[in-house]
């Protein structure tokens, strides 16, 4: 009897360490030593979007759908007590509150801002370090030359380099930038309307896995590269997702062009789930249905293997 009551006693707490390992496990899944966390999701407008009178965005005045964030990633290294932000948004302050919170507090804000291009969604965000908020000294702001002289050129933007408030870090086009010892990130140019500046995407390498973030190109056919052989090379592709398709709003998409969700997933269709798997779509104009995680469209397609990016996902590195 008593043989009976160790074993079972052994077999309770095998499988208790077994649970609370795997528990472990799910915990680190979650937040690993190197990760991206999404921390905006919004087209450059944000949601709810100014002026508009639609479905979409009276479910936020009505309390059936919450704010989104212009799109912005977080890259977090915790074992070298590192963090940057991709884009300044206009939510630029909380988006680093929620760094800071949420993710590691550090003695310094942050330590750099990579931009991708001067559209208002994407570089605004700068203001908050300036003497009106922020006030500090020697912010490390990642641009591509066009992208650094419109700062220079340009105020309110070329007072936050007199004063000092942001040091200008310049890239070139696919020259990589090594944060430390095992992040790396390279800029690419990508089309769009580069009324002000050029537009990047970035390649962002960890210790084991890579991702892709281009949250604006203008269709993936003018691009130099096969959107479908790069998503296959990395873990994770945060690609544009700004129109679900041609009719969704009231205007000449050749104003705005960008690849409509359906023809990326056009594209996508004959390519493994594994692939598709890879493809998180990300910079959600407020119309888009795939915006509302409950939407027909949303739904369809993720069971077609496609992913969303949504606020607090976090993705290891």
């Amino acid at each position: 009897m008593k043989l009976k009551i160790y074993f079972l006693f052994f077999i309770v707490i095998f499988v208790g360490c077994k649970v609370e390992n795997k528990s472990i496990e799910i915990i680190e899944t979650q937040k690993p030593n190197q990760y991206i966390t999404v921390i905006g999701i919004a087209q450059d407008g944000g949601f709810p979007h100014i002026g508009c009178q639609k479905e979409c965005c009276a479910n936020y005045y009505n309390g059936r759908s919450k704010k989104k964030s212009v799109v912005s990633l977080g890259l977090i290294d915790t074992g070298n007590q590192q963090k940057w932000l991709f884009e300044a948004t206009p939510d630029l302050h909380t988006q680093l509150a929620d760094l800071e919170r949420n993710h590691l507090k550090t003695t310094t804000i942050i330590d750099g801002v990579f931009l991708t291009h001067a559209h208002i969604g994407h570089y605004t965000g700068l203001m908050y370090f300036g003497r009106e908020a922020y006030g500090k000294n020697d912010i490390n702001v990642f641009a591509m030359p066009k992208m650094r002289s419109f700062l220079e050129k340009n105020g309110p933007w070329n007072q936050l380099i007199s004063l000092q408030n942001i040091t200008i870090q310049e890239l070139q086009n696919e020259t990589p930038i090594l944060l430390n010892s095992s992040l790396k990130v390279t800029p690419f140019l990508v089309p769009h309307r580069d009324e002000f500046s050029e537009t990047v995407g970035y390649k962002i390498e960890g210790k084991s896995k890579t991702a892709l973030f281009i949250p604006d190109i203008d269709k993936w056919h003018k691009w130099k590269r096969n959107i479908i052989e790069e998503v296959k090379k990395v873990d994770y592709a945060f690609l544009d997702a700004t129109f679900y398709n041609q009719n969704e709003v009231k205007r000449a998409m050749t104003e705005v062009p960008h690849p409509f969700v359906e023809e990326t997933v056009n594209l996508f269709k004959n390519e493994t789930l594994e692939t598709k798997n890879k493809v998180i779509f990300i910079h959600f104009n407020h119309t888009n249905p795939t915006l509302q995680e409950n939407s027909k469209e949303r739904k369809k397609l993720k069971e077609l293997g496609f992913r969303f990016a949504s606020e607090g996902d976090n993705y290891g590195l």
